[in-house]
């Protein structure tokens, strides 16, 4: 029988944070970076808390120019990452090389793997053909081996990135969970993010199978349909701390993906527990940001999409299948310029939440926050004011 969980679930324009007293005498004073030692990987980290989205808009190599944490789209071709990294060993560092589970991770003439042509085999190592044969042959267990194959090539010719980002539309496929099994296999000491799940069973299997950091998020996207398509999903700041309680209890972290519209919403999210937040919408038209740039009647636009829509299956997977719906739109951002101001005001934003609840620290963050209901956010009267 169906059931109903009746206990009110919460988005970030439900709430606020409470203010608390401070001591703080001036935003300067606080310290926005953090260190984080992995549960599998045994890594460390120390910086902002701020990743780019793996999105081709967002999450470009332009975008790690800016020495922003960034979730390298998991589009860009081997070549272009040994072309980047050869010109910009400075930038490896904060790196996420980026994968799903699906044949289109693999780099192949088409999208079925019976599609693959001689030549295309012949050309390929022993290992690699033998990958070819079993992703025909054993679907799903080929398909993981050939994506895991292909992330190989990346982390290999390009040792300094110690970042792996494995993102699935379904994070809850049991598939997924032996595929994060053998990527942690492979990569020991690599910390892998993984992901999307909303829920705390989710998380501890996940960090339990191998994952360092778990990406919470289904349908909160800027540019997600989910929620209207499917009818599933978890309002994003419930889903977000009642998995950031199940991954601390693991020693484990978390992501907070999607459903931030402002700087206020970032400080939500750390307020709330996550570790780190991933921004889409908000790193979206800028100058390093991926997209076709528009001009329409004197101003200037950026496509921005979800990887799921319609816009991205054609680009990437040669059209929507029959047996599936898109779950993204496609956008036009207008054009922001360079990515630097809105990073800025992101951070000036948490700088001014942590001194209003008395958290010199990012770290303390969460320890005083306290959420409020609310009705209303802002003062409608000049809502279009800018």
């Amino acid at each position: 029988m169906p059931h109903i969980d009746n206990d009110m679930k919460l988005n970030f324009k439900h709430v606020l944070s409470r203010p608390n007293c401070s001591t703080l005498k001036s935003r300067s004073e606080v310290n926005l970076t953090r260190s984080f030692s992995f549960r599998n990987a045994k890594q460390k980290y120390t910086g902002i808390l701020i990743i780019a989205a793996n999105m081709d808009t967002v999450g470009t190599f332009e975008m790690a120019k800016f020495s922003l944490f960034t979730a390298v789209h998991k589009h860009y071709s081997l070549h272009q990452w040994q072309e980047f990294a050869g010109q910009n060993p400075d930038y490896l560092e904060y790196l996420a090389a980026s994968s799903g589970t699906g044949s289109s991770d693999f780099e192949q003439t088409g999208t079925d793997p019976g599609s693959y042509s001689p030549a295309f085999i012949s050309g390929k190592s022993l290992r690699a053909r033998i990958l070819i044969i079993l992703s025909i042959w054993l679907p799903a267990q080929g398909q993981a081996l050939l994506t895991l194959s292909k992330l190989e090539q990346i982390l290999e010719a390009i040792p300094q990135v110690k970042y792996i980002c494995l993102d699935v539309a379904n994070g809850y496929s049991e598939h997924f969970v032996e595929f994060v099994k053998n990527v942690r296999k492979r990569f020991p000491q690599h910390t892998i993010m993984a992901g999307n799940v909303v829920t705390r069973e989710m998380v501890e299997e996940l960090i339990l199978s191998g994952a360092d950091i778990i990406k919470v998020g289904i349908g909160s996207g800027s540019v997600c349909t989910t929620w209207k398509k499917t009818g599933v999903g978890y309002p994003h700041l419930s889903a977000m701390m009642e998995c950031a309680d199940a991954a601390h209890g693991l020693k484990g972290h978390i992501i907070s993906d999607g459903g931030c519209s402002c700087p206020g919403d970032v400080a939500k999210a750390l307020g709330g527990g996550a570790d780190l937040v991933m921004l889409g919408g908000m790193l979206a038209g800028h100058s390093e940001s991926g997209g076709e740039l528009i001009e329409r009647e004197g101003k200037k636009y950026k496509l921005f999409y979800g990887m799921s829509s319609e816009m991205a299956m054609k680009k990437y997977a040669g059209g929507e299948a029959e047996y599936r719906t898109s779950e993204g739109k496609t956008v036009e951002v207008p054009f922001k310029g360079d990515v630097e101001h809105t990073i800025r005001d992101i951070l000036g934003g948490i700088r001014s939440t942590c001194t209003s609840v008395g958290a010199a620290k990012l770290k303390k963050l969460s320890q005083r926050t306290t959420f409020i209901r609310v009705t209303q956010q802002v003062n409608p009267i000049f809502s279009d004011a800018r």
